[in-house]
């Protein structure tokens, strides 16, 4: 009987679509979708959000065209439905809503977690499945199908469970995940905007927080819709505590670390920290790892609780200066109280080099070839690096000697020869050639 009911409204569907009013509905649809990518294209001009989940690129590739055209569809449906039998809308409105399902999916999952590589297989189901359900919803085989589902269950503790309730539950728990990465995402990328130092930490914290706390909320939410009985997760959540008391208290401790960080603030992003001979930049905080980009281009992924547990070495915590050293030497005789006042004036002009406190010349230590100097002067922004200052700095030194006509000592060796002249006895020196040096022994009188 649901055979030839099916095959009747599919046959009933496709004589409307030959129908005059078909040609009104498609026009209307038209008008709909014209409507829908002009708001759409209008909107995303004025808060400029290209390549956002709710515009993507082009704008009609984001989730709010399908949207609009949705609503306008449905809108319009609902005002010809007294006048014209809906048949175009009838295939219509099930195809928006599979696109509007496909690019919310699509786009949150390629926003939120662009790098996971299950992503792209995530999207080719998604999308398979939503034009699967579209063609079985136009045909009339869908209330078949979902019958036929209802009929296959078990018993899951006092409850029965049907295919039919764990896959829409499923679908309807997925859907509340991928809205609430939505919403977190862009609570976070609010939060973040135009945020430094411990501003920034700040919000990050608060960004952590509001998203752990909507995605517990879509995950109650979706055990709920698939029939969980969420009054026994008490007794996960017990087993859970034993394994995060055993097997996972490292992965609980660097979480919890990561927390108490953004909450003290003794680590911030930007500042310039030292970790296990490992010095750079910290560019992130995460909630189990913090990541600090050295100077050179290199990445460190440091767990939480190594930055809770051990020392640190943080130069931005109080006073972003930090103070950087080189050393010269000059020959004796360089009159040093005077060259002082110069070096420390070339210095100071050198770019980066700060005022307060200024650079400094000491004289440091009298060396075998001549007279060092050790240079000290400070910088505000390591963070672009100490290697570039510090040759500057070098230069500037150079030129100064060079004009002045100060002499960089090269190594220096004094050797002194000893020549002996002491003459050797005659029975050491039968049948022996003289040295260079020694003196010949006289020759025997003649007979």
């Amino acid at each position: 009987m649901a055979r030839s009911f099916d095959v009747q409204e599919l046959d009933e569907l496709l004589l409307s679509l030959t129908r005059p009013g078909a040609a009104a509905e498609l026009a209307v649809l038209a008008v709909c979708l014209l409507a829908a990518w002009l708001v759409a294209r209008l909107v995303g001009s004025r808060h400029l959000a290209s390549e956002s989940i709710l515009f993507g690129e082009r704008v009609f590739d984001g989730v709010l065209f399908p949207i609009l055209a949705l609503a306008f569809a449905f809108a319009a449906r609902i005002g010809l439905q007294s006048t014209i039998k809906p048949a175009v809308f009838k295939v219509a409105i099930p195809i928006l809503l599979s696109l509007v399902v496909i690019r919310l999916i699509v786009r949150v999952l390629r926003h939120t977690l662009p790098s996971l590589a299950w992503v792209r297989v995530i999207e080719r189901s998604v999308s398979w499945l939503a034009w699967i359900a579209v063609v079985l919803w136009v045909t009339g085989v869908l209330p078949s199908v979902l019958d036929a589902m209802d009929e296959i269950h078990w018993k899951v503790g006092n409850a029965q469970v049907t295919l039919r309730n764990v896959v829409e539950g499923t679908l309807t728990g997925g859907l509340v995940l991928v809205i609430a990465l939505w919403i977190s995402s862009v609570v976070e990328k609010r939060l973040l905007a135009n945020a430094v130092g411990q501003n920034l930490s700040l919000r990050k914290i608060a960004a952590t927080l509001i998203r752990s706390v909507l995605l517990f909320l879509g995950l109650m939410f979706a055990l709920s819709a698939v029939g969980i009985d969420l009054t026994a997760l008490s007794v996960l959540g017990g087993a859970i505590g034993v394994g995060l008391g055993f097997g996972l208290q490292k992965i609980a401790a660097n979480y919890v670390s990561g927390f108490v960080i953004l909450a003290e603030r003794s680590i911030r992003i930007g500042d310039m920290v030292k970790v296990d001979n490992f010095e750079g930049r910290i560019s992130d905080i995460r909630t189990r790892y913090t990541v600090i980009r050295s100077l050179g281009g290199r990445e460190a992924i440091i767990p939480n609780e190594t930055l809770i547990t051990t020392k640190v070495e943080n130069s931005s915590l109080a006073d972003p200066r930090v103070l950087v050293a080189t050393a010269v030497q000059v020959a004796y005789g360089t009159d040093v109280r005077a060259l002082q006042p110069k070096l420390e004036a070339a210095i100071r002009a050198v770019p980066r080099v700060i005022d307060d406190p200024g650079p400094s010349v000491q004289l440091a230590a009298f060396s075998a070839d001549g007279m060092d100097l050790a240079i000290n002067f400070w910088v505000r922004d390591p963070e672009n690096g100490q290697g570039n200052v510090k040759s500057a700095v070098n230069l500037t030194v150079l030129d100064l000697l060079n004009a002045e006509g100060i002499e960089i000592p090269f190594p220096q060796r004094v050797v002194h020869a000893v020549v002996s002249r002491e003459r050797p006895r005659s029975d050491e020196t039968d049948g022996q050639v003289p040295s260079a040096g020694q003196t010949p022994p006289p020759a025997a009188p003649a007979a």
